[in-house]
C-alpha cells in the first residue's frame, strides 16, 4: 500500500466493480419520459419561491473531429454554420426557460460544455453570452464563477482573449495524454506545445483558474509514458486537474469500436498508472479532492472541501451547492428544485419540440422524500466523507436505525476491510476509502439495488 496516500491496490482490484459516479442522485438512469414539462413548471414555481440563486448549463455538442474514447453527446462536422442554426433554437430555448424564474435571480455559476463549446466562433459566442444576458442576471466581470470547456485544438491565444473580455474566469483544457502514440490511437493528435501555448495564454489573460483533464487507460499508455503526461503537466501547474478512469463500452458508444482492445492496459498496468498519478501529484502539492479530481491548496475546491461547503453534479465537484441548475441545449441536464429534467438528445427531436413552443424536456425526475434523504447521504459521503446520521434531515421522523438497517450492516463489512469507521450514527471515510467512496456511496443506493436488467456504468476505478 502506498502509505502516504492510502492506496491499496490489492483491496481496490477487490471492490473494483461498476458503478454510478454520483454526480447526481437518482443517476440519470433513474430519469423517465414520464417526467413532463409541466411537472418541469411545476418546480420552477417551487424554486421561484426559494429564489435562491441559479447555475446555468450550456451544451454546445458540435466537434470537427471525434475522439475514438468520447462518450459524450455531440456531432461530428466541419460545417460551422450549422451552429448558427442550433444558437437560434437555443436562443429560443433560452426565452422560454427565462420565462419561468424570476429575472432578478443571479446567475452565479455558467458553465459551456459539448461536445466543444470552442466549435463556435467569437461571433457567435458573443451573440449566445448576449442573448443569456438579455433574460438572465449574469454578473459583472469575473464576480460569478463562468467556465468553459477548450479545445487547444480549436482555439488561438486571441480566442481566450476574447473569452475572458466576454467574462470567463474558469478554464478547463482538454489534454488526455501528451504521448504522440497514444493521440494517434485516440484520433486526437494535440502536440505538448499547443497545450503550453493555450494554457499560457489563459494565465497571460488573467484567468482566476485553470483546470487540466487527463485520461488514464487508454490504449499504448503505460506506467512510463504517462509518467511522461504527468513530467510536462505538473510542470504548468495549472489550478485544478481531473484525472479520469477511461470507460471502455464499445456496445454503447459506436466511436469507441475503433479502439483495438488488444492496445488497451491490462488492469494491473491502469492501477499502476492510477497509484503512480496519485503520488506524483500529491507530492507536486495537490490536494486529492475524490473522484478523479484534484486541485491546490489555495483553489476554491480545496476550501470547499476545508470547510464542509464541496458540492457535487453534473459538471462534477463543484461549489455554490445552493444553486438551481438549468439545462440549456441538446441533450442538457438541469437540477431544479427537487426535480431532475433532461433535454431531448438528438437535434430534430429538440428542434421539433421548440417548433412546437414547448421545452425540449424527454425525460426527468421528481424526487421522493427517500430520494431527497439518500441524496443528502451520498452528497456527505461524496464531498465530506463522512456522515452523521443522527443529524439527518429526516432523523427525528424515522428511526434510523431501522431505516438502515441494511445499509448499516453493508457499511461492517467496509469497516472491516479500512474503507470506513462507523461509531454511534457518524460514518467517517478513511484514507483508503476515499479511493473507493463509489462503493460507499452505493451502499446507500436503494435505486440500484431495486434496478432491473444490466447497468451501463463504469468501473469505480
Amino acid at each position: 500500500m502506498s502509505t502516504a496516500t492510502g492506496f491499496d491496490p490489492d483491496l481496490i482490484t477487490r471492490y473494483d466493480k461498476s458503478g454510478p459516479r454520483y454526480t447526481s442522485y437518482p443517476t440519470a438512469l433513474s430519469f423517465t419520459p414520464a417526467f413532463t414539462e409541466a411537472d418541469y413548471q411545476r418546480h420552477a414555481i417551487e424554486s421561484h419561491q426559494a429564489a435562491t440563486p441559479l447555475s446555468l448549463y450550456v451544451h454546445i455538442p458540435f466537434c470537427d473531429t471525434i475522439c475514438y474514447y468520447c462518450a459524450c453527446n455531440k456531432i461530428s462536422t466541419k460545417d460551422r454554420s450549422k451552429a448558427d442554426r442550433y444558437l437560434d433554437y437555443l436562443g429560443r430555448e433560452i426565452t422560454l426557460q427565462s420565462a419561468l424564474f424570476d429575472a432578478a435571480r443571479p446567475v452565479e455559476q455558467l458553465h459551456f460544455g459539448g461536445g466543444t463549446p470552442t466549435f463556435l466562433t467569437v461571433d457567435q459566442m458573443q451573440s449566445l453570452i448576449k442573448m443569456l444576458g438579455q433574460h438572465f442576471q449574469l454578473l459583472d466581470r469575473d464576480q460569478g464563477e463562468y467556465s468553459i470547456e477548450i479545445d487547444p485544438r480549436s482555439v488561438t491565444p486571441d480566442t481566450i482573449k476574447s473569452l475572458r473580455d466576454l467574462g470567463f474566469t474558469r478554464f478547463s483544457l482538454g489534454v488526455q495524454d501528451v504521448n504522440p502514440y497514444v493521440q494517434k490511437a485516440i484520433n486526437r493528435i494535440q502536440p505538448a506545445s499547443m497545450n503550453r501555448q493555450i494554457f499560457e495564454a489563459c494565465r497571460d489573460f488573467g484567468a482566476k483558474s485553470i483546470s487540466m483533464d487527463l485520461i488514464y487507460g487508454l490504449p499504448l499508455q503505460t506506467r512510463e509514458t504517462f509518467a511522461a503526461t504527468l513530467d510536462e503537466i505538473i510542470s504548468m501547474s495549472p489550478d485544478r486537474l481531473s484525472v479520469f478512469n477511461y470507460a471502455h463500452m464499445p456496445a454503447v458508444f459506436r466511436t469507441q469500436r475503433r479502439i483495438r482492445e488488444a492496445d488497451l492496459p491490462t488492469p494491473q498496468v491502469r492501477l499502476e498508472i492510477l497509484d503512480m498519478a496519485i503520488q506524483r501529484l500529491t507530492e507536486a502539492g495537490y490536494v486529492y479532492i475524490g473522484m478523479d479530481h484534484f486541485a491546490k491548496p489555495d483553489d476554491e475546491l480545496s476550501q470547499a472541501l476545508r470547510d464542509g461547503s464541496l458540492h457535487r453534479n453534473f459538471q462534477g465537484y463543484t461549489t455554490h451547492a445552493d444553486c438551481d441548475l438549468i439545462g440549456l441545449g441538446v441533450s442538457s441536464i438541469g437540477s431544479v428544485c427537487g426535480a431532475y429534467s433532461q433535454n431531448e438528445k438528438s437535434l430534430l427531436a429538440y428542434y421539433a419540440e421548440i417548433d412546437a413552443g414547448s421545452l425540449p424536456i424527454a425525460r426527468g425526475l421528481s424526487l421522493t422524500a427517500d430520494d431527497r434523504l439518500r441524496r443528502t447521504i451520498i452528497q456527505q459521503l461524496a464531498c465530506q466523507f463522512q456522515l452523521d446520521m443522527r443529524a439527518l434531515p429526516m432523523a427525528p421522523e424515522i428511526d434510523v436505525t431501522d431505516y438502515f438497517a441494511e445499509e448499516l450492516h453493508q457499511l461492517q463489512a467496509l469497516q472491516e476491510d479500512g474503507l470506513v469507521r462507523c461509531d454511534e450514527g457518524l460514518v467517517q471515510v478513511t484514507p483508503r476509502g476515499r479511493f473507493l467512496i463509489r462503493n460507499i456511496c452505493m451502499v446507500f443506493d436503494r435505486r440500484l439495488r431495486e434496478q432491473q436488467g444490466p447497468a451501463r456504468y463504469s468501473k469505480v476505478i
